[in-house]
This record gives structure tokens, sequence and C-alpha cells, in this order.
């Protein structure tokens, strides 16, 4: 409609026009400005019958420079949509009651804590049916539509040190001292944690007082699943040592009548997402035998009710499963990423695989990360986020075995824009052949035989995996004239689960010669000009860009994003210490500095010569603010060209969250990169 209104408005004031120097076309360049006009959907739920699709769908609001999160309806067979729950505040989880005629969902309409909220499908009327001091999650309807369950914090008493004196009426003294004594402490996103646990309740659909089920100094958190009319399925690591086994947790069931907990698995490894069978009699969940490598393929489980003969149903598929779904036909439906790119597959109780759903896409925005939601109705009907290198994720639905998009929320934005081609490209590693895969990001307007500065972008994880998604930070570098590579060197999921060990307790290693093996098939294609080569990289990405960096000299300028610079102080001020300790290293740092040391970017501070800036949120707790500015203070201390910039307001997951931000970021690094593109800088000895 924008470009509809603007079009009229020309043909109108054409006569004046005319008298005039001609007008110039509107700059049909991708730009930050652009990020506040792009919409995104997520969390598609079908009807149990088929017929229709509720979603999220993420629009940018450049009045609160954030993505506003609505809740649609989309019919599965004409694609006709409808806004359900658009009003002031932020929509999310639509969740179908049993037989369709409902729909529970979480909003923040009313101001304070979000609630649940229930909407009567045919009349249209919508009712809050919780008055919550937090956010309820993992909301989950009972069989019979007369229950919803959900999981929320239960604030708990802050520890103590001695007695606090009582102020004079009137007086204004500081708060109370904090006094932290669990090992994590506070966590990004969250923030410094507030004392308490997750616990399950469950509510009547129609209002009511909610019941607390689960208690205790545990998480008991969802997803949750009901089995029958009085069984909750739930996951949680209850074990009294819980603080120190970061990837442990079983299955158990919550009687919601009298709220017993009977423990369901046991094994040494983590048993998480279970969900019943539409008749209640088998279970299936996710989990693997723990082996304390860095990354293991999480497998599908099925079990009997009651916990008996367990058996994994993928163990032959060497790819990581989640989201499992039952069908009412007896069949289970997962996701699995393989090669960059995210599926949907149908399990048979025989552990046979097939893929039904492809093209798979999430909402995430600025690099382009495997993932992507679905849903499936009773009759084996795929309701799936489906995305594309120049598209960013829509509704589409598989039935019968063909595929078909739903909506095309971005058609009044990017036919409009000039956006990069994405290739595929692969090349054999300089350290031992492996293949390694990548995709290219080329300039809009891209000559064949013309050489183009390349930015060598490096994703995070480091177990994670880019692929054939929409970016919106590539599309900028590309619009600046880059040629973006973002690749998948050995570390990477979707290859495999060997494959991604090939770094543990080796990383960063010989993931570098994976890049520089990219880098160069790109110069050997005439594509990229050998002598502007610039490097970037968020989280896993910026451990290596700064190890890249400490490595060679080959790169004019690098722009390391919330890197890890010092595995010691990452450690000791990161939210997952005994995980990165544990499974990363196998050893204590104060028996073991070397280990830590040689593979802290740090170590190879003297050898660094590259111009290199320094990217961080200003409340990241997973590779917290600290690690950035130790790295730019000896770059600084090094006499190396740097800048330090941080994101305000931003978290580690979050320093792409707002859309001013995001594309601010992006302008930075290119700017960086300008500064020295023409002019490679010397030291002067």
């Amino acid at each position: 409609m924008k470009h509809l209104f603007t079009a009229t408005l020309l043909a109108l004031a054409a006569p004046a026009l005319a008298q005039e120097a001609p007008a110039q076309a509107p700059d049909p360049a991708f730009t930050p400005r652009d990020l506040f006009d792009l919409e995104v959907a997520a969390d598609p739920q079908i009807s149990p019958d088929g017929s229709r699709i509720a979603y999220v769908r993420q629009s940018g609001d450049i009045m609160t420079d954030r993505m506003r999160r609505t809740i649609w309806l989309v019919d599965a067979r004409s694609g006709e949509q409808m806004p359900l729950v658009a009003g002031p505040g932020s929509h999310s989880q639509p969740r179908w009651s049993p037989d369709g005629s409902r729909l529970a969902y979480i909003s923040t309409a009313e101001g304070g804590a979000a609630q649940l909220y229930v909407r009567w499908m045919e009349s249209g009327e919508a009712v809050r049916i919780t008055g919550l001091p937090a956010t309820p999650n993992s909301i989950a309807w009972s069989p019979d539509g007369a229950m919803i369950a959900y999981a929320m914090l239960v604030p708990g008493e802050p520890e103590r040190l001695g007695e606090r004196q009582s102020p004079p009426e009137g007086a204004e003294w500081a708060d109370p001292l904090q006094v932290y004594t669990d090992i994590v402490y506070r966590a990004d996103g969250a923030g410094y944690l507030r004392p308490g646990y997750s616990q399950i309740f469950v509510v009547p659909a129609e209002g009511g007082a909610p019941r607390q089920l689960s208690s205790g100094n545990y998480d008991s958190s969802g997803p949750l699943s009901w089995a029958g009319g009085r069984t909750i399925l739930f996951a949680a690591n209850r074990d009294p040592n819980w603080q120190y086994e970061p990837v442990e947790s079983e299955i158990y069931a919550l009687d919601a009548a009298n709220g017993g907990i009977t423990q369901l698995t046991d094994r040494n490894g983590p048993d998480f997402s279970p969900v019943a069978s539409p008749d209640g009699n088998r279970i299936a969940y996710l989990g693997f035998d723990d082996r304390r490598l860095g990354y293991q393929n999480t497998l599908l489980y099925v079990m009997d009710r009651d916990g008996s003969n367990s058996r994994a149903l993928t163990g032959s598929l060497d790819r990581s499963v989640s989201s499992p779904v039952w069908a009412d036909n007896g069949n289970l439906y997962v996701s699995y990423d393989d090669h960059g790119e995210t599926r949907v597959a149908r399990v048979s109780m025989n552990g046979s695989v097939s893929t039904v759903a492809e093209g798979l896409s999430g909402s995430s925005l600025d690099r382009p990360y495997t993932g992507g939601d679905f849903s499936v109705s009773d009759n084996g009907t795929i309701a799936f986020t489906r995305g594309t290198a120049t598209r960013p994720a829509d509704i589409a639905i598989v039935r019968g075995g063909s595929a078909r998009w739903l909506t095309d929320l971005n058609a009044d934005v990017l036919p409009y824009q000039r956006l990069g081609e994405v290739r595929r490209i692969e090349t054999a590693s300089s350290f031992d052949g492996r293949s390694i895969e990548a995709w290219m990001t080329l300039p809009p307007g891209y000559v064949e035989g013309q050489r183009y500065p390349l930015i060598l972008e490096i994703h995070g994880g480091p177990f994670a995996a880019y692929g054939p998604n929409f970016s919106t930070d590539n599309q900028l570098y590309a619009s600046a004239g880059y040629v973006v590579i973002s690749a998948n060197p050995r570390g990477s999921t979707s290859y495999g689960e060997e494959f991604a060990n090939l770094i543990h307790h080796a990383y960063p290693g010989n993931d570098y010669d994976d890049l520089m093996s990219i880098v160069d098939r790109v110069i050997a294609e005439g594509i990229a000009n050998p002598d502007e080569l610039f490097v970037t990289g968020g989280s896993g990405g910026g451990v290596l860009t700064s190890w890249i960096v400490g490595q060679t000299n080959r790169f004019r300028a690098a722009a390391t994003q919330k890197p890890v610079i010092n595995w010691t102080t990452q450690v000791l001020t990161s939210d997952i210490p005994v995980y990165v300790q544990d499974y990363w290293f196998g050893s204590n740092f104060w028996e073991d500095q070397e280990s830590y040391w040689r593979r802290s970017p740090l170590s190879l501070i003297g050898n660094v010569e590259t111009p290199t800036l320094v990217v961080v949120g200003e409340e990241d707790y997973r590779t917290p603010v600290s690690e950035s500015e130790q790295y730019y203070t000896a770059l600084r201390l090094r006499g190396v060209p740097t800048a330090l910039v941080k994101v305000p307001g931003a978290s580690h997951g979050g320093i792409a969250a707002r859309p001013s931000q995001s594309g601010a970021k992006a302008q930075a690094i290119l700017a960086w990169f300008e500064r020295f593109r023409q002019n490679a800088w010397v030291r002067e000895e």
C-alpha cells in the first residue's frame, strides 16, 4: 500500500514536475533504514483439523525501535489472513485447544507482566484468565480442554549475611546488600538473577485460581506436555548438585491432582522435550548419553508411559533433531539441520526417517543462521516458516507432499530493493582436504570477472551453522560493494557429529585453515580482490576473528564482535562457567593454565598488526564486556589502530534486537573497513 500511495502522489504532481528537472528514482539500495520495514513470521501453529494457522508476525516499529509481535490467522487453503491479536503490547505463543475451538496466547495487552489469554474463535471474544506477577511460558492444554498448564518463576527469599539496620522513618537509605551464592548468578538477557525457581502451574481454561504443582529448589520448566487427563510431563535437573551439571536433566511425570512427581528417565546425560502420543501410551523425548564432548547429536527417543522400553529412533541419522511432534497417524515429526539448511522429517516407530519439508527459516534477521519453526495437524499437514537467502521467513504449508507459500509479508518492500545474489561455494581445506561449505553474497549488480573487496563473516557458537538464509548484515555489506563469505568451518553443526567434534578441546585451531581456504577459493575464482580482504564475526566468530589477526596480516582490517579473548577470564566472568570448563577444556584452569592460554587470542596479541575494531553489547553476560575491553586495551598498548564500540542496553543474544542498533553496528563496521580499504596501515617501527 505504501508504494501505491507514493505512486499516486507522483502522478498527481506530474504536470508540475514536467516544468522542472526530471526527478530521480528512489535509491533501491538496501540501507539500515529498511530494517524497520521488514517483517518476519515465527511460531506457526496449525489447527488440529489443518484448516487454519495462527502465527506470530514480527514487524519493525520505527517509533519504539523494536520488533513488535502480533498474532495473525491465515487460511490454509486460500492464504487469506487476518489479525487476531494486534493491539497495543506484545503477543506470542498461540496454542490451539485440542478441539480447535479456542486459542490460548501470552500478551502484555494491559501493561505490566504478560498474562495468559484465551480467545473463543467462533465469537472472537478473548478473556484474560490470569493475573500473574511474572510472565507465564510453555503453555499446554489438557486433552479435554479444561485446564492449561504453564511454567513461571516463583520468587524466593534473597540471601542475607548479618542483620540490616532499620532506617528511621522518612530516611532515604541505600538499597540492601545483594548476596549471591549460586555459581551462575547472572544470565545473558536476564542480568543479575532474582532468587527463585521456575515452577509448574495449572489454571482452568475459562479462568480461575491457578494452582502451583511443583516446588523445591530446582527449575521445573517446559516444554510441557499432558499425558492423559491428569499427568503433565516436564524435564528438570533435580539433583542436589545440579549447578555443576549444566547439561544434565531427566523426564518427570507430575500428577496434576496431587502434585506427586515420578522420575521416568535416569542416565548420565540430558533428557528433555517430552511429548505424549495422542493416546497417551508413549512418550517421545530428546537426549543423549553425555560423553563430555564439545558437541553431541541430540537423538529422538520413545518410551512407554511409565518410562520403560526406551529406545532411540534417530541414531542412524547423524544429525541433531529438535521439536518432536506427534500426529494422529502415530508418526513423529522433528526438525534437523543438514548442510546449513533446516528441514522437517517424519520418523516412524521403526526408525525410518524421511524428509517432508525443506527450506525452513528462522526469525533472526541479522545473520544467516539455520533455524525455523513448524507444527503438524492431526492428519499430518505441516505448517512451517519458510524463507530464502533474499526473503525472510514467511508461512508455508506441506499437504500431500507439495509445499506452497501462504504469506508474502515483505511484498511491499523487498521487490523494490536491489539485493545481493547468494551462491553456494565449497572447497577442500588446506589442512586435511575436508570439504568446507560456504555461502557467498554478491554485491547488487555484480559483474562476472570483476574483482571486489571481500568480507569474511564468521558464525558464532562455535557449534552452529550458516545457510542460504536472509541476512541484513550481509545485504548491508553487499550493498556497500563487498562480497561477503558466510562459511561453515570444522566445528559447524549440520555436517555430522564427527565434523563438529574436530574442534573438541582444539578450538580455535584448524578451523583457521578452513576459513583461509574458503577465502583463497574466492580469490582463485576471480571474485575477490586479494589486496582488499576484511574479516568480522560475533561470539565464536569474534574468537576466530581475533585468532585470525594474531595468525596473519593478510586482512586490511578486522572487526571482532563480542569475542572471548582470554579463556580463564571467560570461565570466571561468563554465565556458563561450568560448561566451558568441563566441555570445552576438560580441565580446571588452575591445573592446566597452559592449555587455556594457548587457545586464547590474547596470547597472540604480540603478532597483531591488523587495525581491529572491537564491538560488544553493553549488557553481555555470555562473552562479557570485560573480554572486549581487555582486547581493546591490549590493542592500544600494542599500538594497533582500534576503537571500542558498545551497543547500549544490548545483551549477547540481543546485540541486533533493536533495528536502529543493528543497522548502526553494521555501518560502524563498514566505516572501519572503508577507513583502511584504499590505504593499508603500516606500523612505524
